[in-house]
């Protein structure tokens, strides 16, 4: 645990963080299943990261990457709004045309 004169160390919890914020660039604001945490093979091993490795990484992945904009619209999901539209008008056709 720091004290109040030692700097605030990163943490590959803090780099999974930024990378399920979308701050990397990598992909988009949401969390991802994960079946093992960053750096727990490292540790397992019994080759912890570095603290100033960790650092590092999270500064090499957010180098020049602005916050992400919220995602307030469909998206991708549009397709599949027209999909079951379609598959919807489909069913009707055939029930009127089989009534």
């Amino acid at each position: 645990m720091p004290t109040a004169t030692e700097p605030k160390r990163s943490t590959a919890d803090q780099l999974r963080h930024d990378i399920d914020r979308g701050r990397t660039g990598d992909k988009v604001s949401w969390p991802d299943p994960a079946s093992v945490p960053l750096g727990t093979d490292e540790e397992a091993a019994g080759t912890p990261l570095a603290p100033g490795d960790v650092a590092a990484a999270r500064r090499a992945e957010r180098r020049g990457l602005h916050p992400p904009q919220p995602d307030t619209g469909l998206g991708h999901a549009w397709i599949l709004v027209g999909f079951i539209l379609a598959l919807f008008a489909g069913m009707l056709a055939w029930f009127i045309a089989t009534a």
